[in-house]
Protein backbone atom coordinates (compact mmCIF):
# COMPACT_ATOMS: atom_id res chain seq x y z
CA UNK A 1 0.00 0.00 0.00
CA UNK A 2 1.26 3.51 -0.80
CA UNK A 3 1.95 5.84 2.13
CA UNK A 4 0.59 9.10 0.72
CA UNK A 5 -0.24 10.68 4.09
CA UNK A 6 3.15 10.00 5.68
CA UNK A 7 1.58 8.64 8.84
CA UNK A 8 3.44 5.33 9.10
CA UNK A 9 6.42 3.41 7.75
CA UNK A 10 6.40 2.98 4.01
CA UNK A 11 5.55 -0.62 3.13
CA UNK A 12 8.59 -2.39 1.70
CA UNK A 13 6.89 -5.73 1.06
CA UNK A 14 3.67 -7.48 0.13
CA UNK A 15 2.59 -10.46 2.20
CA UNK A 16 1.86 -13.90 0.74
CA UNK A 17 -0.66 -15.95 2.71
CA UNK A 18 0.14 -19.66 2.53
CA UNK A 19 -2.76 -21.77 3.74
CA UNK A 20 -4.51 -25.13 3.33
CA UNK A 21 -8.08 -26.37 3.68
CA UNK A 22 -7.54 -28.19 6.97
CA UNK A 23 -4.89 -29.40 9.39
CA UNK A 24 -4.76 -32.68 7.45
CA UNK A 25 -4.36 -31.08 4.02
CA UNK A 26 -1.13 -31.81 2.20
CA UNK A 27 0.55 -28.82 0.61
CA UNK A 28 3.24 -28.67 -2.06
CA UNK A 29 6.61 -27.11 -1.40
CA UNK A 30 9.68 -27.87 -3.50
CA UNK A 31 12.32 -27.13 -0.88
CA UNK A 32 15.33 -28.65 -2.66
CA UNK A 33 14.47 -27.09 -6.01
CA UNK A 34 14.11 -23.64 -4.47
CA UNK A 35 17.44 -24.11 -2.73
CA UNK A 36 19.03 -24.86 -6.12
CA UNK A 37 17.21 -21.82 -7.49
CA UNK A 38 18.96 -19.73 -4.82
CA UNK A 39 22.60 -20.80 -5.37
CA UNK A 40 22.26 -23.80 -3.01
CA UNK A 41 21.13 -21.57 -0.14
CA UNK A 42 17.77 -21.94 1.58
CA UNK A 43 15.26 -19.63 -0.10
CA UNK A 44 14.39 -16.77 2.25
CA UNK A 45 10.93 -15.30 2.71
CA UNK A 46 12.05 -11.79 1.70
CA UNK A 47 12.36 -11.48 -2.08
CA UNK A 48 13.81 -8.48 -3.86
CA UNK A 49 12.13 -8.34 -7.28
CA UNK A 50 11.82 -5.40 -9.68
CA UNK A 51 8.40 -3.94 -10.47
CA UNK A 52 6.81 -4.81 -13.80
CA UNK A 53 8.29 -2.49 -16.43
CA UNK A 54 9.76 -2.29 -19.94
CA UNK A 55 8.47 -4.67 -22.63
CA UNK A 56 6.77 -6.84 -20.01
CA UNK A 57 4.38 -4.02 -19.11
CA UNK A 58 1.17 -4.23 -21.14
CA UNK A 59 0.14 -0.96 -22.79
CA UNK A 60 -2.72 0.15 -25.03
CA UNK A 61 -2.48 1.62 -28.53
CA UNK A 62 -1.65 5.01 -27.00
CA UNK A 63 1.26 3.66 -24.94
CA UNK A 64 -0.65 3.95 -21.67
CA UNK A 65 -0.37 1.20 -19.06
CA UNK A 66 -3.38 -1.09 -19.26
CA UNK A 67 -3.28 -2.01 -15.56
CA UNK A 68 -1.80 0.11 -12.77
CA UNK A 69 -0.65 -2.81 -10.61
CA UNK A 70 0.46 -5.46 -13.10
CA UNK A 71 2.60 -7.98 -11.19
CA UNK A 72 6.07 -8.93 -12.50
CA UNK A 73 6.56 -12.29 -14.20
CA UNK A 74 9.38 -13.18 -11.76
CA UNK A 75 7.06 -12.96 -8.75
CA UNK A 76 4.46 -15.37 -10.09
CA UNK A 77 7.18 -17.63 -11.48
CA UNK A 78 8.68 -18.07 -8.02
CA UNK A 79 5.33 -18.63 -6.33
CA UNK A 80 4.11 -21.15 -8.91
CA UNK A 81 7.39 -23.04 -9.34
CA UNK A 82 7.81 -23.47 -5.57
CA UNK A 83 4.30 -24.46 -4.52
CA UNK A 84 2.67 -26.30 -7.44
CA UNK A 85 3.30 -29.17 -9.85
CA UNK A 86 2.80 -29.46 -13.62
CA UNK A 87 -0.90 -30.06 -14.47
CA UNK A 88 -2.10 -28.52 -11.18
CA UNK A 89 -4.97 -26.03 -11.40
CA UNK A 90 -4.19 -22.44 -10.36
CA UNK A 91 -7.02 -20.02 -9.59
CA UNK A 92 -6.63 -16.24 -9.69
CA UNK A 93 -9.98 -14.65 -8.68
CA UNK A 94 -8.70 -11.14 -9.48
CA UNK A 95 -6.87 -11.94 -12.68
CA UNK A 96 -6.20 -8.41 -14.00
CA UNK A 97 -4.09 -8.68 -17.14
CA UNK A 98 -3.52 -12.39 -16.58
CA UNK A 99 0.04 -12.57 -15.24
CA UNK A 100 -0.82 -15.60 -13.08
CA UNK A 101 -2.46 -17.42 -16.00
CA UNK A 102 0.39 -16.49 -18.35
CA UNK A 103 3.06 -17.90 -16.04
CA UNK A 104 0.90 -20.94 -15.27
CA UNK A 105 0.51 -21.74 -18.98
CA UNK A 106 4.23 -21.27 -19.60
CA UNK A 107 5.04 -23.67 -16.74
CA UNK A 108 2.59 -26.40 -17.81
CA UNK A 109 -0.08 -25.68 -15.20
CA UNK A 110 -3.81 -25.37 -15.79
CA UNK A 111 -5.39 -22.08 -14.79
CA UNK A 112 -8.65 -20.30 -14.06
CA UNK A 113 -8.78 -16.51 -14.09
CA UNK A 114 -11.73 -14.35 -13.01
CA UNK A 115 -11.89 -10.71 -14.09
CA UNK A 116 -14.82 -8.28 -14.43
CA UNK A 117 -13.07 -5.52 -16.45
CA UNK A 118 -13.43 -6.24 -20.17
CA UNK A 119 -10.26 -4.40 -21.19
CA UNK A 120 -8.18 -6.47 -18.78
CA UNK A 121 -9.84 -9.65 -19.98
CA UNK A 122 -9.12 -8.83 -23.62
CA UNK A 123 -5.48 -8.06 -22.83
CA UNK A 124 -5.20 -11.36 -20.95
CA UNK A 125 -6.59 -13.42 -23.84
CA UNK A 126 -4.22 -11.79 -26.32
CA UNK A 127 -1.32 -12.38 -23.95
CA UNK A 128 -2.20 -16.03 -23.35
CA UNK A 129 -2.56 -16.76 -27.05
CA UNK A 130 1.07 -15.78 -27.59
CA UNK A 131 2.49 -18.19 -24.97
CA UNK A 132 3.92 -21.62 -25.76
CA UNK A 133 4.17 -24.00 -22.76
CA UNK A 134 7.60 -25.36 -21.82
CA UNK A 135 8.27 -29.02 -22.61
CA UNK A 136 6.89 -31.12 -19.72
CA UNK A 137 10.06 -33.21 -19.42
CA UNK A 138 12.18 -30.26 -18.33
CA UNK A 139 9.53 -29.15 -15.84
CA UNK A 140 10.10 -32.25 -13.69
CA UNK A 141 11.40 -31.74 -10.15
CA UNK A 142 14.25 -34.20 -10.41
CA UNK A 143 15.99 -33.20 -7.15
CA UNK A 144 12.75 -33.73 -5.21
CA UNK A 145 12.33 -37.35 -6.33
CA UNK A 146 13.11 -39.75 -3.49
CA UNK A 147 13.99 -43.38 -4.09
CA UNK A 148 11.89 -45.95 -2.16
CA UNK A 149 13.53 -46.80 1.16
CA UNK A 150 15.32 -50.17 1.09
CA UNK A 151 17.10 -51.65 4.11
CA UNK A 152 20.21 -53.82 3.92
CA UNK A 153 18.13 -56.63 5.41
CA UNK A 154 15.80 -56.59 2.40
CA UNK A 155 18.72 -57.61 0.15
CA UNK A 156 19.54 -60.46 2.52
CA UNK A 157 15.90 -61.61 2.65
CA UNK A 158 15.79 -61.85 -1.14
CA UNK A 159 19.13 -63.67 -1.28
CA UNK A 160 20.77 -60.91 -3.29
CA UNK A 161 23.38 -60.77 -0.52
CA UNK A 162 23.84 -64.02 1.37
CA UNK A 163 24.34 -64.65 5.09
CA UNK A 164 28.02 -65.35 5.67
CA UNK A 165 29.04 -63.58 2.48
CA UNK A 166 32.19 -61.46 2.62
CA UNK A 167 32.11 -57.80 1.65
CA UNK A 168 35.22 -55.65 1.24
CA UNK A 169 36.22 -52.01 1.09
CA UNK A 170 38.69 -50.40 -1.28
CA UNK A 171 41.54 -51.13 1.15
CA UNK A 172 40.63 -54.83 1.26
CA UNK A 173 39.26 -54.71 4.79
CA UNK A 174 36.86 -57.63 5.12
CA UNK A 175 33.44 -57.92 6.70
CA UNK A 176 31.15 -60.92 7.14
CA UNK A 177 27.40 -60.45 6.66
CA UNK A 178 25.35 -61.74 9.60
CA UNK A 179 21.76 -62.99 9.67
CA UNK A 180 20.59 -59.88 11.55
CA UNK A 181 21.94 -57.62 8.77
CA UNK A 182 24.99 -56.52 10.75
CA UNK A 183 28.58 -56.90 9.56
CA UNK A 184 31.43 -58.34 11.62
CA UNK A 185 34.96 -57.09 10.91
CA UNK A 186 38.21 -59.04 11.24
CA UNK A 187 38.90 -57.58 14.71
CA UNK A 188 35.44 -58.60 15.91
CA UNK A 189 33.77 -55.18 15.72
CA UNK A 190 30.14 -55.62 14.69
CA UNK A 191 27.66 -53.05 13.47
CA UNK A 192 25.58 -51.88 10.54
CA UNK A 193 27.11 -51.28 7.11
CA UNK A 194 27.31 -47.60 8.06
CA UNK A 195 28.81 -48.01 11.54
CA UNK A 196 31.45 -50.52 10.40
CA UNK A 197 32.46 -48.22 7.53
CA UNK A 198 32.78 -45.29 9.93
CA UNK A 199 34.77 -47.46 12.39
CA UNK A 200 37.31 -48.46 9.73
CA UNK A 201 37.70 -44.88 8.50
CA UNK A 202 37.77 -43.45 12.04
CA UNK A 203 34.99 -41.02 11.13
CA UNK A 204 31.70 -40.11 12.77
CA UNK A 205 29.55 -41.17 9.83
CA UNK A 206 29.79 -43.24 6.67
CA UNK A 207 27.50 -44.07 3.77
CA UNK A 208 27.86 -47.83 3.94
CA UNK A 209 26.01 -48.33 0.66
CA UNK A 210 28.83 -46.72 -1.29
CA UNK A 211 31.61 -47.84 1.06
CA UNK A 212 31.18 -51.60 0.93
CA UNK A 213 31.79 -53.76 -2.15
CA UNK A 214 30.64 -57.25 -3.02
CA UNK A 215 33.14 -59.45 -4.82
CA UNK A 216 31.76 -61.27 -7.84
CA UNK A 217 34.42 -63.52 -9.36
CA UNK A 218 37.21 -61.14 -10.41
CA UNK A 219 35.04 -58.01 -10.21
CA UNK A 220 33.61 -55.98 -7.36
CA UNK A 221 30.31 -54.13 -7.22
CA UNK A 222 29.09 -51.69 -4.58
CA UNK A 223 26.21 -52.92 -2.47
CA UNK A 224 24.41 -49.75 -3.59
CA UNK A 225 24.30 -51.24 -7.10
CA UNK A 226 22.72 -54.35 -5.59
CA UNK A 227 20.15 -52.09 -3.94
CA UNK A 228 19.36 -50.50 -7.32
CA UNK A 229 18.79 -53.97 -8.77
CA UNK A 230 16.41 -54.70 -5.87
CA UNK A 231 14.41 -51.52 -6.55
CA UNK A 232 14.20 -52.26 -10.26
CA UNK A 233 13.00 -55.82 -9.67
CA UNK A 234 10.74 -55.56 -6.65
CA UNK A 235 9.53 -51.94 -6.31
Amino acid sequence: MPNFKGTRFNNAHETLIWSSKSKNSKYTFHYKSMKSHNNDLQMRSDWYLPICQGEERLKDENGIKIHSTQKPYELLFRIIISTTNPNDIILDPFSGTGTTAAVAKRLGRNYIGIEKEVKYLEASVERLNSITPINKEILEYKVEIKEPLVGFGSLIEKGMIKIGQIIVDKKNNLGIVNADSTVTLQDGFTGSIHKTGAYLQKTETCNGWDYWLLKLDENSISINEIRKMYRAKYL
